[in-house]
């Protein structure tokens, strides 16, 4: 893969890794330091990706271990006091802050199937997961949302 057509690449998945990142992070510089890092990580391991059609899921599931990883760093390093504020939520302030007390593992495949619109096999290959289980943490992650929205 040539330089042109990894930037292309990179710059058609740009929102959604932004999506992704968000997901995760929820902080805007944390979110921008993982999108360098995914880049740069997915320029150096280019070479271990068979085939093109799958550049998407691939940085994909980079983005999710750089933020993952980020996020191990954080708990590390930083106390509960130190930790900066994070920055403001999209505009639905009532669903962002419900999908944000999601717990990540039912928060992330619902964000990929809804605002990138990954079929479940997608997001069980994306996230290692067998597809039941990422139907039934869609299905958990749906009632939940339901049960704070309603009040």
């Amino acid at each position: 893969m040539d330089k042109e057509s990894f930037v292309r690449l990179i710059d058609e998945r740009a929102d959604s890794l932004y999506r992704v990142a968000w997901t995760i992070l929820g902080n805007n510089a944390d979110v921008a330091d993982a999108l360098q890092e995914t880049a740069l990580r997915a320029w150096q391991h280019r070479g271990a990706l068979r085939n093109q059609a799958y550049f998407g899921t691939w940085a994909t599931r980079i983005c999710i271990n750089v933020c993952r990883g980020m996020l191990r760093k954080r708990r590390s390093v930083l106390s509960l006091e130190d930790a900066p504020e994070a920055s403001a939520p999209p505009p639905d302030v009532a669903l962002s802050l419900a999908l944000r007390a999601l717990p990540e593992d039912l928060r992330l495949p619902l964000m990929l199937q809804y605002s990138e619109g990954m079929s479940y096999h997608e997001i069980s290959r994306v996230l290692h997961l067998p597809e039941t289980t990422v139907r039934g943490r869609i299905a958990r992650a749906k009632k939940q949302l339901r049960k704070e929205l309603e009040v």
